[in-house]
């Protein structure tokens, strides 16, 4: 699963620097909007930069840094504000004249099991081991995410060093789990995920680009569905959905799911778009 880039990370602030350069001006009040706010969040920063998701637009996502440290039911409403977490900081967008990126999330317990992904999941249970455990940093994962991001182009600035993940995907503000996934004792995939307590957060997944065939980053969304399942949460959230954006809208195909548009989360029954308001929380 290819997450939104982090607007935090040094990795993100050097991509930054080779092609998306901050624009002239800013916000009138930075960081001054109250609407829906996180009272417990102090922005840090606030301007414009050119979108890193949609080129040719002007993006703002505040980074809020917690105040104190933040509880299971913190990341909770967080994530139901339509917040990200990258690090230790949180960011919403706050563009002047673009809404396409959308928060989305899956209510589990709707979940529909297509043929197609139960096959995902049944050949990963013959397969591959995963392992749930803590967000760790070592050369091994490093490589793995270089050589994603590189297959992907996601990258401005040349390969990360182990600083940047670990301010990526290690440093956090919550409780945070790494998901790995072993071929015949081989490491080839690793997905972030934050745990609230009604809520699984999908953070990032990078994988070795030659095991496109066990699709990790659909089975890990699925693996994080099946965990918030068998735990009793409500919804594992995906990030951002840009229909335009092909590292970002095939999150689509997770149905039926939850939208935030307009301050309302409204449910996608299925890929073609039928809306229809979701259930209060």
């Amino acid at each position: 699963m290819d997450q939104e880039p982090t607007s935090s990370s040094n990795l993100h602030r050097r991509d930054q620097s080779a092609g998306h350069r901050p624009v002239a001006g800013g916000p009138s009040s930075p960081g001054q909007t109250t609407e829906n706010r996180f009272p417990e969040l102090v922005v840090v920063y606030d301007g414009y930069q050119e979108c890193p998701y949609l080129d040719g637009n002007v993006a703002r996502m505040p980074l809020e840094y917690p105040r104190r440290t933040l509880q299971p039911t913190d990341l909770d409403r967080l994530l139901a504000l339509g917040y990200r977490r990258s690090g230790a900081m949180f960011y919403r967008t706050r563009c002047p004249s673009c809404q396409e990126c959308v928060p989305t999330r899956v209510d589990v317990q709707q979940f529909q099991w297509t043929r197609s992904l139960k096959r995902i999941l049944n050949r990963s249970d013959r397969e591959l081991q995963l392992t749930w455990g803590r967000p760790t940093v070592d050369p091994q994962r490093l490589e793995l995410f270089n050589a994603h991001r590189n297959e992907r182009a996601l990258s401005r600035s040349g390969p990360a060093n182990l600083d940047d993940y670990r301010e990526f995907l290690v440093t956090t503000s919550v409780e945070t789990a790494e998901l790995s996934f072993h071929l015949q004792g081989q490491l080839i995939g690793i997905a972030v995920a934050d745990l609230g307590q009604t809520s699984i957060n999908a953070v990032y997944t990078h994988f070795a680009p030659q095991f496109g065939r066990y699709s990790i980053g659909t089975l890990a969304v699925l693996k994080q569905i099946q965990q918030a399942q068998q735990t009793g949460r409500n919804h594992v959230y995906l990030g951002l959905y840009v229909a335009a954006n092909p590292h970002l809208n095939y999150k689509q195909r997770f149905c039926p799911q939850q939208r935030l548009v307009n301050g309302i989360w409204q449910t996608h029954s299925d890929p073609s778009g039928l809306i229809v308001p979701a259930a209060a929380d």
